[in-house]
């Protein structure tokens, strides 16, 4: 579902899901482009960077060494400021429970970014 606004699509609530009431980060359903806004619990939100489908945008923003949360329980910490609209990652999040492996270059999945290729 989607509307349009001042001459700029729209993204609602079916592309952008908050798993738990809890939560600062939500999981996309479609690819969200840098720049496009998408809304969320009636509050639209500019995306930062752009995002895969079923990968993490903050929807708050969420200090350096917070936890980030998802489905209502911690999934690691912020390694950086990370600001609403942003693309939450191993770039910028660090399991708290499980080695990360990034920019270390033995993550073959991963780019020069820690980006999934």
């Amino acid at each position: 579902m989607s509307r349009q606004k001042s001459d700029e699509q729209v993204i609602t609530h079916p592309h952008l899901i908050r798993l738990h009431g809890n939560d600062n980060v939500a999981a996309t359903t479609v690819n969200v482009e840098e720049g496009q806004l998408v809304e969320i619990e009636g509050r639209e939100i500019r995306a930062a960077d752009s995002v895969p489908t079923g990968h993490k945008m903050a929807i708050t923003e969420i200090a350096a060494g917070e936890k980030v949360i998802k489905y209502g329980v911690p999934i690691g910490s912020a390694t950086c400021l990370i600001n609403p609209g942003q693309y939450v990652h191993t770039h910028n999040l660090k399991s708290d429970y499980l080695p990360t492996y990034t920019l270390d270059g033995t993550n073959r999945y991963l780019d020069s970014r820690g980006r999934t290729t």
